[in-house]
């Protein structure tokens, strides 16, 4: 399915999210105002513990920054033209304000791609505590990953 989703012309692709600065879709940093994607609206990060890794580079100094902090990380890994992600993105803004002892970060497979190649579908939702993996789950669950993220963290 993601190899199928990969191969989508570049053209498909750049709708939804974008690079901060760019007026749509996840920025890096210290947390973000609200922006558009597509129909939905991504609440503001009050507390800085959401960031999108923009390549592999970031991905992995985002999970090492957790690491050292001793935050626990929870992971999407998607894609703006994937429609369950844009589904669940607005629920995982949500939860980085309620959960604000852990780190959350949106890492975009069509960007950050050695990182995910052994990620199959989008979205997969991934849990770290100390650098380690420790759960994992894909799908479109809004309650689920409340669920696991309740308990993870």
């Amino acid at each position: 399915m993601a190899e199928t989703q990969r191969a989508q012309s570049s053209a498909q692709r750049t709708s939804g999210l974008g690079a901060a600065g760019e007026g749509s879709g996840l920025g890096v940093g210290e947390g973000f105002a609200t922006r558009s994607l597509g129909d939905s609206s991504l609440p503001v990060n009050f507390h800085g513990n959401l960031a999108s890794a923009e390549s592999d580079e970031e991905l992995l100094s985002l999970l090492q920054r957790a690491k050292a902090s001793k935050r626990p990380a929870v992971v999407t890994y998607g894609a703006p033209w994937c429609h369950a992600c844009r589904h669940m993105l607005p629920t995982f803004c949500n939860l980085s304000n309620d959960y604000e002892s852990a780190s959350f970060i949106y890492a975009d497979v069509d960007k950050c791609y050695e990182t995910t190649r052994d990620v199959r579908y989008t979205p997969t939702f991934r849990f770290y505590r100390d650098g380690e993996k420790v759960d994992e789950f894909y799908g479109a669950g809004p309650q689920r990953l409340r669920d696991r993220v309740w308990l993870h963290t």
